[in-house]
């Protein structure tokens, strides 16, 4: 990546020669041009403050680049901070700073479900595909923002609509934005600070029942952090696959892959109270609303919450079933490389006999993937628009 000081060797994390995506686009480019164009009159020690970052393109940059130093030379000039849903995102950022020579520890790196800084001197904000993410998340850091804050958002022309701009003016001041430069705008925000002004309250985490007829589930309560896929409501891939789960079988470990609120681990557990379930996601967001879900519902049994990349760090051969709702996008990008690492990382945990069953939307044609893989894929149910597929480890 050429930034305006200098040659980034920047990837996305796990690194793979063979992937065609960017750990940078032009949106990225465009804000650190805007930033090296811009004489800040940053006090020693000034907090940046970077949201969303994906790959890490941005802090890394920062970093990289030594501006001139304060008068007092013992302090920085910036402590960079950056705050991401993504442990794929700050797996890579961490990477991307070692490769560019920038010491460990220079750059903080906080989860969207860390407490915030105190203070917030620039605020630079990736636009998530979220809008209820980014509500979420410029509410809880408009406390640490005050009347100089210099606050620039960032996004491709696609990901920023109205209601993106809406949401800068109501939760921190005036908002307009740039002209398009390579399908990329900025966002400049005057934060309006006043004891006058009142944030509006945050509407996240956000909590509802779900419809009958689904099973272990039917009637009960679902919690969601903001972000999370389908927050305010069942999504109808995971509606149909609730009505097809595999009958309980007594002690067994199961895994939620790709678990999201947690709805089908915790419809496991209710159904079948010896099992032991593990959640697992690589959104901070989605694991903790799968641990709010799975409390909410008294589930009993054991369970496990982790955030990661996808199956990395379960033993070989120490799961007995596998429930998965892959998905097929990386941010804008359609991909088949999630999926193709779940079903891989999905297949080396089994035991031999033990199962993955996997729901998606007919077209995908996920049955080849396990095919290739297991050696075997068995249509369990279909509709017009979704199927759920069983593939058993042989030996």
């Amino acid at each position: 990546m050429t930034t305006p000081w200098g040659e980034l060797a920047l990837a996305r994390h796990p690194e793979d020669p063979r992937d065609p995506l960017r750990a940078w686009d032009a949106a990225d480019a465009y804000l650190l041009r805007h930033l090296a164009e811009q004489d800040l009159d940053m006090p020693a020690g000034g907090a940046v403050v970077v949201l969303g970052d994906r790959w890490g393109a941005l802090v890394t940059a920062l970093s990289a680049h030594e501006p001139t130093q304060a008068a007092d030379a013992s302090a920085p000039l910036l402590r960079a901070t950056q705050i991401t849903d993504s442990w794929l995102g700050q797996e890579a950022t961490r990477a991307n700073l070692a490769r560019n020579g920038v010491a460990p520890g220079s750059v903080r790196l906080l989860t969207t479900q860390d407490p915030v800084p105190a203070r917030v001197d620039v605020l630079l904000v990736r636009v998530p595909k979220s809008l209820a993410l980014l509500e979420d998340q410029l509410l809880r850091l408009a406390p640490s923002v005050h009347a100089g804050t210099v606050v620039v958002g960032v996004g491709m022309v696609k990901e920023i609509h109205t209601s993106t701009l809406q949401l800068f003016e109501r939760i921190l001041g005036p908002t307009r934005t740039s002209l398009a430069r390579q399908k990329a705008r900025l966002i400049f925000c005057t934060p309006e600070v006043s004891p006058e002004r009142r944030l509006p309250s945050n509407p996240w985490p956000y909590h509802y029942d779900l419809p009958d007829g689904i099973g272990a589930l039917s009637g009960r309560p679902v919690v969601n952090h903001a972000g999370v896929f389908c927050a305010d409501r069942l999504d109808i891939g995971t509606r149909f696959f609730l009505r097809h789960l595999p009958r309980a079988q007594g002690d067994r470990r199961v895994v939620d892959l790709g678990c999201g609120n947690g709805i089908v681990g915790t419809a496991v557990a209710l159904a079948d109270p010896r099992a032991e379930v593990l959640f697992t996601d690589e959104s901070f967001q989605a694991v903790a609303s799968a641990e709010a879900t799975f409390k909410a519902n008294g589930a009993p049994g054991q369970a496990e919450f982790r955030v990661g990349d996808g199956l990395t760090g379960v033993p070989d051969g120490s799961v007995d079933l596998v429930l998965n709702n892959p998905p097929f996008h990386s941010h804008q990008a359609t991909t088949d490389a999630t999926a193709w690492r779940m079903f891989t990382g999905a297949r080396r945990a089994l035991r031999p006999g033990g199962e993955l069953w996997v729901v998606g939307n007919r077209h995908l044609g996920y049955h080849v993937k396990l095919r290739r893989l297991f050696g075997n894929s068995e249509l369990v149910a279909g509709d017009r628009k979704f199927v759920v597929l069983k593939a058993v480890k042989r030996g």
